[in-house]
């Protein structure tokens, strides 16, 4: 495959946001690199070949990256927006249709890798959800099948090369409200070159055909935990790059051209690569059919200690010397410490086979929400509250693109661990948050909260149930859970949230179900 990685001589000087402290190691200069890409166009989804079992009966357990925890990280500091107790009846949101996602036994799936990063959104009439290996399409209104499992690289058969022939997964769904399109991404990293395979579709239907792209990370640099965010100008990435599958040498931010992409055109990736002192950023992903206002770039956040850096990266496809990533500026938040030190301490029911955290960075998505002019930015990860986890949620305000912090708060209501969240806003300012939740009593079970505008500030209210797990991870060494979990919001009415996630069925390893549910406040019409 004739992919090129082109290093333009495009200086960037790192600038700091009005207002903000600029942190002392952004004081750099940086190069914009120019990734181009091979294309095709997939046929059509719907005349795809289901598999039940795309990995063939070999079982993995896809290693985890690590990102390392920010410099002055400390364990144990006391957490002053902790909500260890919730007010009134459970949360005021209904649960609406709540069917099976892809997993075992649904659909005569078998699952043969492990986490199964569970993504899945909304489209006009359909709703997507991919998972390892494979992605599948349903029918919005009433839950049933239309299309799948098919395997995730029969999407890119047209492109021949890794992303053809390898199904390495770590997906991400996404649906482009503004205009009426599926982006559907996998990487290929078990052969080289590194690669990142994305598909968009030519029109709303979801089994329909595809423009098919691959971007080539070289033969080094392999592209972990990719995480997409749609934007007016184009389609924005984060990575975590690790040199050779060992070093990491920190994010890298990227943005695809994504009217080429839509037309079906020859496209251009425009990436910044940051230090290793950088992990786990998340680009800004719009929620709603409000844009921001003309010339808004795209916001990047990952978490310092007891602070959110904020980038802000606007992409110029037609004169590439104009593209800019400036940042970090750091935004002070409460005081907080790594759920598990970033690592694993989730118990569960009938097991010491305890659950891997991700609390080394935060949890998809960055949801961003232009309410009749107010600019908010949602975003959450797993925090240490008290002798259990919870889930610390911010939401950001945006004024002259400057964000500061409007409200925060940590979920925690009881003993129960909570992670691996979720977080997004409908349109009237509802926010709703989807996630796991686990004990030594418990095996891990699917909830969700939220909250209205008139609720006190930094407060969520009693949490509801989606559904109560059958069973605990055990044996194989397997910590891994989940990686990530997904809530959007329905483009049509702009008010229904759709979560999916990871649960189990009875007790195991490698036997992961997933679930896929509705809500909606009832004050959002």
């Amino acid at each position: 495959m004739n992919i090129s990685r082109v290093f333009q001589k495009f200086s960037l000087v790192v600038l700091c946001c009005s207002g903000l402290a600029l942190l002392a190691e952004a004081a750099q200069a940086q190069s914009v690199e120019i990734i181009r890409s091979v294309h095709g166009v997939s046929k059509r989804v719907s005349e795809m070949n289901v598999e039940l079992r795309p990995g063939k009966g070999e079982r993995h357990d896809e290693p985890l990256f690590q990102v390392p925890l920010p410099l002055g990280h400390r364990a144990g500091q006391k957490d002053p927006v902790l909500q260890s107790a919730t007010p009134g009846p459970r949360v005021s949101a209904t649960t609406g249709l709540n069917f099976a996602g892809v997993g075992q036994g649904d659909y005569g799936f078998t699952p043969n890798a492990a986490p199964p990063d569970t993504t899945g959104v909304v489209g006009a009439t359909q709703y997507v959800q991919w998972v390892n290996e494979s992605f599948a399409v349903f029918d919005k209104a009433t839950g049933a099948l239309v299309q799948g499992p098919v395997p995730g690289n029969q999407l890119f058969t047209s492109l021949g090369g890794g992303c053809a022939s390898n199904n390495d997964g770590d997906p991400i769904v996404q649906y482009d409200k503004l205009n009426n399109r599926w982006v559907l991404t996998q990487f290929s990293v078990s052969t080289r070159p590194f690669l990142q395979c994305i598909a968009v579709s030519q029109t709303s239907d979801a089994t329909g055909a595809y423009n098919v792209y691959a971007f080539s990370f070289g033969n080094r640099d392999f592209n972990d935990y990719p995480k997409f965010g749609i934007w007016p100008d184009g389609y924005y990435a984060t990575y975590n790059i690790f040199a050779r599958q060992i070093r990491f040498k920190g994010a890298q931010a990227c943005a695809y051209d994504g009217a080429a992409m839509r037309a079906g055109t020859v496209a251009t990736a425009q990436c910044f690569q940051l230090s290793a002192s950088f992990g786990g950023l998340l680009p800004s992903d719009l929620d709603g059919t409000t844009p921001p206002p003309v010339g808004t770039p795209n916001y990047f956040v990952n978490f310092g200690n007891n602070r959110l850096n904020i980038w802000r990266f606007h992409a110029d496809f037609a004169t590439p010397a104009n593209a800019t990533f400036l940042g970090p500026t750091a935004v002070p938040v409460a005081a907080f410490s790594a759920a598990c030190n970033g690592g694993t301490c989730i118990p569960q029911a009938e097991t010491t086979q305890n659950l891997d955290s991700l609390a080394d960075r935060l949890m998809y998505r960055l949801a961003y929400r232009n309410l009749g002019g107010v600019q908010s930015l949602l975003v959450n990860h797993s925090v240490t509250a008290d002798t259990s986890v919870g889930i610390r949620w911010y939401e950001l305000r945006i004024a002259n693109q400057a964000p500061v912090v409007f409200q925060q708060g940590t979920y925690a209501p009881d003993a129960t661990y909570r992670w691996m969240g979720s977080i997004a806003m409908d349109k009237v300012g509802n926010i709703g948050l989807g996630y796991s939740a686990s004990s030594s009593t418990i095996s891990p079970a699917i909830r969700y909260t939220g909250r209205v505008p008139s609720d006190p500030l930094g407060t969520l209210q009693t949490e509801n149930s989606i559904l109560v797990g059958g069973g605990s991870q055990q044996g194989s060494n397997l910590s891994r859970w989940g990686d990530y979990s997904t809530l959007s919001v329905d483009p049509v009415d702009d008010c229904t949230f759709w979560f999916t996630t990871e649960y189990l069925k009875s007790n195991g390893a490698f036997n992961w179900s997933t679930r896929i549910a509705s809500f909606k406040f009832p004050g959002c019409q």
